[in-house]
């Protein structure tokens, strides 16, 4: 992948996913700048007249990453209405994951730059026990709309 496809694959896929939002029937907000960590928001109507926000963070591996399934030195505070979508090319999928549970999934770095930062190692085979921990995540969209208190 030449360098004018690396420095942009992580916008375009960015876009792809809203588009999936969009696909999937959420009104998408996006934002201008990313210094919160959100890439967009979505408004969920819970049909009872109550509207929910949820502040989205997304996140794209190539398929040309030295590891395509690992997500490192992320800084996040997890909080009910945040919540991550991964990509993985290798494999095309989506992960959607509750930034709460995210937490609780990750590994936190004891030392070396990344202090204190957080990294995740999503599966790399479709079976198996890390699988099937996160199978719940795989193409999880519908874990957004279940987010209505």
């Amino acid at each position: 992948m030449d360098y004018r496809n690396t420095a942009s694959y992580g916008k375009r896929q960015e876009y792809i996913a809203v588009a999936k939002l969009l696909e999937k029937g959420f009104d998408v907000y996006m934002t201008l700048v990313d210094d919160q960590g959100i890439d967009c928001v979505i408004r969920i109507d819970d049909k009872k007249g109550s509207l929910r926000y949820l502040d989205i963070q997304i996140k794209a591996r190539s398929k040309d990453a030295k590891q395509g399934h690992t997500f490192a030195a992320m800084t996040f505070e997890p909080r009910e209405n945040l919540f991550f979508i991964f990509f993985t090319e290798c494999n095309g999928l989506y992960w959607v994951i509750p930034s709460v549970e995210l937490a609780k999934l990750c590994h936190q770095n004891k030392t070396g730059a990344n202090e204190g930062k957080r990294h995740l190692t999503l599966p790399k085979l479709s079976v198996g026990t890390k699988s099937d921990k996160f199978d719940i995540y795989k193409n999880g969209f519908n874990l957004l709309w279940e987010n209505i208190h």
